[in-house]
């Protein structure tokens, strides 16, 4: 089983389910960094707060995909020795829409099987990031425990990424449209007013869901979609932040009030990769109806 960093799966639980997880890459001041490995969100979130890199000035950070050749390596690595039938590696990752590592992921998938008949791999297209990525890892992971093939994590997988919806709310559009992940003129009306624009992730890529005056309004509207989602079924939830701890822990009690059936809920940050996008301050909910697989006791 193998995803990339931007999964942000909760501390011990890669190791715990066999996960491995590849960084994407970072350029800080023309230094190259791994997100998460020698870049740390708490990192990130000092940099963007520091003047040369203001909303009001362009900044240095930049982030770029993993490689065909560190994911073919990752995939061979986790390859099952000897070949089994209907075995071989899942790889979920990223949606294509946000980064090009799922493209290189289905490089790496064509180039191992060249080099080998049973050297399976099937990549999955989360749609998303953060647990809206990680869930469906997590789901794969699980079904692959209980006796599940390669067939059958895929369809966890791809099942839970169907599921899961992605809200968030970002103090500005401004890093998400010098990144290229939004448009110039959204971002332009996102801002108009000082409005706190509420996002979301469709079909992979982040488009604007609404615009409220404050972000207390805002983080109330992310609790009340994210309860509306849920629904009355169990529900599996996590919340991110970068660099806003005390709003997290506010929204995680608010959803623990108000979803009877949650069934699991992780609190992290986003990390450098997906934050450099987002920008201090940001939260985000990523809820999963149904839940993903049979939670860890």
């Amino acid at each position: 089983m193998v995803t990339d960093s931007t999964a942000y799966l909760p501390p011990g639980v890669a190791e715990l389910h066999g996960i491995t997880v590849v960084p994407l890459h970072l350029t800080v001041d023309d230094r190259e960094a791994l997100d998460g490995v020698d870049f740390t969100a708490d990192q990130l979130a000092a940099a963007l707060t520091a003047p040369r890199y203001g909303v009001r000035r362009r900044g240095s950070i930049t982030t770029s995909r993993c490689t065909p050749d560190e994911l073919h390596s990752a995939y061979l690595a986790a390859m099952p020795q000897p070949a089994r039938h209907g075995g071989g590696v899942l790889a979920v990752h990223l949606s294509r829409h946000l980064s090009g590592t799922w493209e290189a992921a289905r490089l790496a998938a064509e180039q191992l099987a060249h080099e080998g008949p049973d050297n399976t791999v099937r990549v999955v297209d989360s749609h998303s990031a953060a647990m809206g990525l990680g869930f469906p890892v997590l789901a794969a992971a699980r079904a692959a425990a209980s006796g599940a093939n390669l067939d059958g994590a895929y369809a966890a997988a791809a099942d839970v990424a169907a599921r899961c919806r992605t809200i968030l709310c970002v103090d500005t559009l401004e890093h998400l449209r010098r990144g290229g992940r939004i448009g110039t003129a959204a971002a332009l009306l996102g801002t108009a007013l000082s409005m706190k624009p509420l996002l979301h992730v469709v079909d992979g890529r982040i488009q604007v869901l609404e615009k409220v005056r404050t972000f207390s309004r805002a983080l109330a509207r992310l609790a009340d979609i994210a309860v509306e989602t849920a629904a009355d079924e169990p529900t599996a939830v996590a919340v991110h932040h970068l660099g806003a701890p005390d709003r997290a822990a506010n929204l995680v009690a608010e959803l623990e009030r108000r979803i009877p059936a949650l069934t699991e809920v992780y609190v992290s940050q986003v990390g450098a990769v997906v934050g450099a996008h987002l920008g201090p301050g940001m939260v985000g909910i990523v809820v999963c109806p149904g839940g993903a697989g049979r939670p860890d006791h």
